[in-house]
């Protein structure tokens, strides 16, 4: 009896040293003879075992015991592999704040070895090799979205399996695009994994448990493994490709506060509040977690370095960015770092409304220079391209509006202070923001807000013209569509598209699809077989990219020495990267933007130039014979001319 006790007190040790080592939000530790909880709650709470993820009573109820400082410990007996458990402080039962495995709908926690939910060869996944962010060719892309429609092909329509089947692997692979931004993939609240069968679609930044996979995307959501071995296939198949993951982080908000896991642990310490003592607002979603504060940073810490060890994920955007504070996303920089530096994060530079901290202690986009390798998307060389985010209906320089020449120029040089920008005449920013180019993300559409060709539809000003064919002006709005991405992946920074934009998606001209059926949201893969050109010249200018270095210089003062502008005009901006001996096998390359509805010509400086891309066009080994003194750039059109 003594030496079995005594076995016990030294493992009970073991689990508890394992358990701070791995940080103290390791609720739960499965043994075969014992599984360990513990919880960060002010008071004492219960541990409730149950056979079943939903319904029935308890099978055991433990009170934990005090280990100092609101930490708390229970040590059950016994192999409880396949039970569920709850914590209950008598505010609510919950999973806790940190459950890695739940049961159906998220509302309990999973009792599992966690190494049975490897694939087969996980152990010998390996991220794809990443020199510099710059690299990356960023493709946005929800779940379901993807691979819901029966026009995709695919099997596994909405579920993780999808990204694992060879079609849709060489399709990516066929498109070029090396990274993947998921949507949220953790458990989210709004979507019931009980009733499947119902069509339900939300683009789920409502988080429940920040670190287990959602249901939705799993063949079985009632099986606590699934998910998990799932999401795992899928970054697995994906990084044999050649592409990484990366996961919306969405940190700044829960789906509500009394039922949050946070509130129902630690009431009111997760939460930033009001002078007044309401709970602030700055997500827009009714709540806004306090990042400052040890606990919650540790948290947030904690969770993405999870995701990493036990996922594999490969980057992190970061949701509202702007709610969190600079030291707590420069903490989880420098721990990211001690794992792997290659990993990239980039966020959201701004709050959707007001934060209950200090603006300038917050990581917006202005603060980025405060960032230590943190990236932010450009909200300047958006709406330079098509228009506010305010206004569906205001353009800008795509449609032919001036005035945005200057902005359009400062989201080509990535953000970065350069002698030929004037910043006094950039839309937001009257300062450069970025102390490197690969802290700029280059977009003009995302999921949040209408997609480009929704955005061009309403503000073309000849798109509802009964007068001209619908022929004509869809010819016209093609022509638009390329030449805003051909500004995206010729900037210098880190391009970004929305996935479908490559076969001319829409969403019939919904701003905020969030919870927007299929019928709006699914990608209609038959636009891959009615506009072979555009999916073509999206392939053609991201293997551009690829395969010229001088596109992705990478650093700021590469960018000052290599890139200048030539003379502009009215809705048309033209670039020379220049003096690339060494650099590319292009010596020379010179980019012009052509928003007008009449062609324009540009000077070239002395020599041969070959064309690599005009009149919606793009080939590397040239097109025509080659120009010398004057080019012409067809009427909202890019050029893209090159000298050996």
């Amino acid at each position: 009896m003594k030496v079995r006790y005594l076995l016990t007190v030294i493992f009970a040790a073991m689990m508890t040293w394992n358990a701070n080592a791995q940080g103290r939000f390791n609720e739960m530790e499965y043994g075969k003879t014992q599984t360990v909880f513990h919880l960060n709650a002010p008071s004492m709470p219960k541990v409730r075992i149950y056979k079943d993820a939903q319904g029935g009573k308890p099978i055991k109820t433990v009170k934990m015991r005090a280990l100092g400082n609101n930490r708390w410990e229970a040590i059950l007996k016994g192999d409880l592999a396949g039970r569920f458990y709850t914590f209950d402080m008598g505010l609510g039962e919950c999973p806790g704040t940190f459950a890695k495995a739940v049961g159906v709908n998220g509302n309990r926690g999973a009792i599992l070895n966690m190494a049975d939910t490897d694939p087969e060869g996980w152990s010998h996944d390996r991220r794809p090799a990443l020199a510099s962010p710059a690299d990356l060719v960023i493709y946005e892309l929800h779940m379901r979205d993807f691979s819901i429609s029966a026009t995709s092909g695919l099997q596994h329509q909405g579920k993780y399996l999808a990204l694992t089947e060879p079609r849709a692997i060489d399709y990516l692979k066929r498109l070029g695009v090396n990274a993947i931004h998921f949507q949220p993939l953790f458990d989210y609240a709004s979507v019931d994994e009980m009733q499947l069968q119902r069509p339900q679609f939300n683009w789920g930044y409502d988080p429940k448990n920040y670190n287990v996979p959602e249901g939705s995307y799993a063949t079985d959501p009632y099986k606590p493994a699934v998910r998990i071995r799932e999401m795992k296939a899928m970054v697995q198949a994906l990084h044999k490709a050649g592409i990484r993951v990366i996961f919306d982080a969405v940190y700044n908000h829960t789906f509500d506060i009394d039922g949050s896991n946070f509130q129902r642990t630690y009431p009111d310490y997760y939460y930033r509040k009001t002078a007044d003592g309401r709970y602030s607002n700055g997500s827009g979603c009714g709540n806004e977690t306090a990042s400052e504060r040890p606990l919650m940073r540790e948290f947030m810490i904690e969770s993405v370095k999870y995701w990493i060890n036990e996922f594999h994920i490969d980057g992190f955007r970061f949701d509202l960015m702007g709610v969190h504070d600079i030291e707590t996303m420069n903490a989880i920089r420098a721990a990211v770092d001690e794992i792997d530096p290659s990993i990239y994060i980039y966020g959201e530079g701004w709050s959707a409304g007001a934060c209950a901290y200090p603006q300038d202690q917050l990581a917006v986009k202005a603060a980025a220079y405060k960032l230590h390798g943190i990236g932010a998307f450009s909200d300047d060389m958006r709406d330079a391209l098509r228009g506010p985010f305010s206004d569906d209906t205001k353009g800008a320089f795509l449609v032919g509006l001036g005035g945005e020449e200057e902005s359009l120029k400062f989201g080509i040089v990535g953000g970065i202070a350069h002698p030929q920008v004037d910043m006094a005449r950039v839309n937001y920013d009257h300062k450069p923001w970025a102390k490197e180019p690969t802290q700029q993300i280059s977009y003009v559409s995302c999921h949040d807000d209408m997609c480009l060709v929704d955005r061009l539809k309403a503000t073309m000003p000849g798109w509802n013209d009964a007068t001209r064919s619908y022929a004509d002006r869809e010819a016209e709005l093609i022509r638009l569509d390329l030449l805003a991405q051909t500004a995206v992946f010729t900037s210098q920074g880190v391009p970004f598209i929305l996935a479908g934009e490559e076969m001319l998606r829409n969403k019939k001209g919904v701003h905020n699809s969030y919870a927007s059926p299929d019928s709006i949201n699914a990608i209609n893969w038959d636009n891959l077989r009615r506009y072979p050109e555009v999916f073509e010249y999206y392939r053609g200018l991201i293997g551009l990219r690829k395969h010229h270095p001088a596109f992705r210089l990478a650093k700021a003062d590469a960018v000052r020495e290599h890139l200048e502008f030539m003379a502009s005009d009215h809705c048309l901006v033209a670039f020379r990267l220049k003096n690339l001996e060494g650099i590319d096998s292009w010596n020379d390359i010179i980019v012009a933007l052509n928003a007008n509805k009449e062609p324009r010509s540009i000077v070239l400086p002395e020599g041969h130039y070959y064309v690599a891309c005009c009149n919606g066009v793009v080939n590397e080994e040239g097109i025509g014979m080659p120009i010398k003194g004057q080019a012409t750039v067809d009427a909202q059109s890019a050029l893209i001319l090159y000298r050996k």
